[in-house]
């Protein structure tokens, strides 16, 4: 049974909760709060029946003033969610939003959908996200506002094409792109309409007929337009640069699209890379009657074979150290001596202490190939946190080794291919091996036959793994597109300045992950997706894009979609005359880039694409804290690279949601909720009772949302009786 009250003062947030409760007074069957002495008059939902009182029932009956209704006391069994569905169809529940929409009034709020992924059923963390949602919408209504409210989905991306290949049972490479598009929008076609299904029957308010999806044409063509406009301000460029790398899925990753697993073992090795030119400073601290080695830790052993140099930290103290039980003389920090004898289980004679500066000038022979050199460098990333004070740098294989290398002019050569196999370059003893794996075992043994592998241990640490494969990730240099962060952040924290936080501290956490993040590869190899509007030379290492260009690609993409991109031969999505206009060079030398854009630039243009008005800003953008390195921070650099105000003006973040007892859902424990056999009932009604979406929605507005939200048994029952109580004093 649904209820309406007229909010008043801090509680109308609460009432607005029971937002499939409330319906405005045009529509029949509601409880309605009229006048000022806010009476209740009930009024008949149809179809339930019940004996009227006769005069004859009572002698003082009919001197009572009590309402005559059809209104069920109690609901039992299927009877609730029974009861939800026959409102909603019989009282004009899909036409709340249109009807909200056609009001005449001055006040409107809008709260920009983000974007669920379209991958998947429908599950208690949507329900979290979408009732709260609606909560906000409904009490803003409720105060009188216009509430716009246009739900989305995130249609693209890596984690739709991998589950079609797995249920196709097919490898990407035996596909062509359009048969792997084809197939993935049918499958995101198929998780939309189960979730939208879902969201609706939650209670949700929303222009349902009118959803937003990334992988319509017209979205698409608009982001292509964003895409040039940052382009055209020098925002974004192409490059040579180490990224995060999935063998599994043969792409690039952006941050947001790896897991950390805490638990990961990784084999953990001390190398030690001989002096070959001494800095000023150790050639007189050594009397040369034994070699001196630099002693570096590495839980990589595989990036090895790419080192180009070893770093220090300038301002830390170095020593010059005898082991005691092998005679060998080892450089090393000297806060690091202690932990290092420990781990090698042995104990250091230190001979000379002195300033990682003086290190300057030296060089190292590399432990796999002696006659090549590799540089003593200062690195601000060194740390004493683990290790030797010493760190091994391999510029393909890493952030910092990359920025070092390109203080230097170091090589950068990569010696991992797409598959996560080592290339020819690395020696045969190394080819085609997986550098995760065989490869590793390879690189140690070859250390160990060179005398230079001090000692193998296993390390627990937190590792990297694709999002969608749950397979380990490596760090890879290849040509990919990148965003020029650095050039937007400062602008990006000034715009934060201006919006609210719900929690407060949310805003801390959102900048530090700003802080850190180095650059944004926008790039991916993969076929489902917006492409990057590029044209390369066939020959030349030569790109072609340019406002021409951009205009007949976005007209073909706003008529046809981005298929176009893969379906129409190369001559008509580069004509000759377009390129003649732009006063380029031939066009037949020319053809289509392969590469698609990160589906967090996908939807963290969808404030552009979206919303409505000149400005395009949101009053509220409220999703789960994984999206304050996701989909927040995604739609904020995009609008500080091309607008002055942020894309939102309040932003409110919400926890997950966990097991009764606070643990991780998950189908081995057996302690997954399927929102739909909630609110139905399972076949065992005595171990899963239908509880109806209105216990759903009592859960989630009575929750502590701002941190990680429990469901289960207990607080579904508790909800329901709850709403019981309110059915009971109506």
């Amino acid at each position: 049974m649904r209820w309406g009250l007229c909010p008043h003062g801090p509680g109308a947030a609460a009432l607005a909760a029971a937002g499939s409760f409330w319906r405005p007074a045009r529509f029949p069957g509601r409880l309605g709060c009229l006048g000022m002495t806010r009476r209740l008059v009930v009024r008949s939902v149809a179809g339930a029946d019940s004996p009227q009182s006769s005069p004859s029932s009572g002698r003082y009956r009919d001197t009572v003033l009590l309402p005559q209704t059809s209104f069920p006391m109690k609901l039992l069994g299927r009877q609730q969610p029974d009861m939800e569905l026959e409102i909603q169809q019989k009282c004009g529940f899909s036409e709340l939003y249109s009807w909200q929409r056609e009001r005449k009034v001055k006040t409107e709020f809008c709260l920009h959908d983000g974007p669920p992924y379209a991958n998947g059923d429908p599950h208690v963390g949507h329900a979290l996200n979408k009732i709260l949602k609606d909560i906000a919408n409904r009490y803003h209504m409720m105060r009188g506002s216009k509430v716009h409210f246009v739900p989305g989905w995130d249609c693209h991306g890596l984690p739709i094409e991998t589950k079609v290949l797995s249920e196709l049972g097919v490898n990407a490479q035996t596909l062509s792109a359009m048969e792997i598009r084809e197939k993935a929008r049918s499958f995101a076609k198929a998780a939309i309409e189960k979730q939208k299904s879902a969201f609706a029957r939650w209670g949700v308010m929303a222009d349902w007929n009118n959803c937003y999806y990334t992988f319509d044409g017209k979205y698409e063509a608009k982001q292509l337009k964003l895409f040039y406009q940052m382009y055209a301000k020098g925002l974004v460029y192409r490059s040579y640069k180490p990224v995060f790398w999935s063998p599994s899925s043969r792409t690039a990753l952006a941050e947001a699209e790896l897991e950390y697993d805490p638990e990961h073992v990784s084999r953990s090795i001390y190398v030690r890379f001989p002096i070959l030119k001494p800095p000023p400073k150790l050639a007189s601290l050594t009397d040369g009657s034994s070699p001196v080695s630099f002693l570096i830790w590495t839980t990589q052993p595989w990036t090895i074979p790419a080192n180009q140099a070893v770093c220090y930290m300038p301002e830390a103290k170095y020593a010059v150290v005898k082991c005691s039980s092998s005679g060998d003389i080892y450089v090393l920090a000297e806060d690091k001596i202690p932990p290092v004898a420990s781990a090698l289980e042995t104990t250091f004679e230190v001979i000379s202490t002195f300033s990682g500066v003086d290190l300057e000038g030296g060089t190292c022979s590399h432990p796999l190939i002696p006659d090549k050199a590799s540089p003593l460098l200062p690195a601000a990333h060194v740390t004493m946190a683990k290790g030797t004070g010493l760190v091994h740098t391999a510029p393909a294989h890493g952030m910092e080794d990359y920025s070092v290398a390109s203080q230097h002019n170091l090589p950068m050569d990569c010696l991992v291919d797409e598959d996560g196999l080592f290339t020819d370059a690395a020696g045969p003893e190394l080819e085609k091996k997986a550098v995760l794996e065989e490869g590793t075992d390879v690189v140690i043994k070859m250390l160990r036959t060179a005398k230079h592998l001090l000692k193998e241990e296993k390390v627990v640490h937190s590792y990297p793994s694709d999002w969608r494969t749950k397979k380990p990730v490596v760090i890879r240099a290849s040509k990919q597109w990148f965003i020029n962060i650095t050039d937007i952040k400062a602008t990006a924290k000034e715009l934060l300045k201006t919006v609210k936080f719900i929690p407060g501290a949310a805003l801390n956490s959102m900048i530090d992950m700003l802080d850190r993040r180095p650059y944004w590869c926008i790039s991916r190899q993969r076929a489902w997706g917006v492409p990057i509007p590029v044209f390369h030379h066939k020959t030349k290492d030569e790109y072609l894009i340019n406002s021409q260009t951009i205009e007949h690609i976005t007209k073909l993409v706003e008529q046809h979609g981005s298929d176009v991109w893969w379906s129409l031969p190369p001559e008509q999505l580069l004509p000759e005359d377009v390129v003649a206009q732009a006063g380029g060079p031939d066009a037949l030398e020319y053809v289509p880039g392969q590469d698609i854009l990160d589906i967090w630039f996908d939807s963290g243009t969808s404030w552009f694409c979206v919303l409505p008005g000149t400005e395009q800003r949101a009053d509220l953008y409220l999703e789960g804290k994984d999206q304050l390195g996701g989909w927040f921070q995604s739609s904020l650099l995009t609008r500080a690279a091309t607008r002055t105000k942020a894309p939102f003006r309040t932003v409110v973040v919400h926890g997950f949601t966990l097991g009764e007892k606070g643990e991780k859902m998950s189908k081995s424990l057996g302690n997954v909720i399927n929102p739909e056999t909630l609110i139905n009932g399972g076949k065992d009604p005595s171990k899963e009772p239908p509880y109806g979406a209105d216990a759903l929605r009592w859960w989630i507005a009575e929750s502590n949302v701002f941190t990680e939200v429990t469901i289960g048994p207990s607080a579904l029952s508790a909800a329901r009786d709850d709403i019981s109580k309110v059915r009971h004093s109506c």
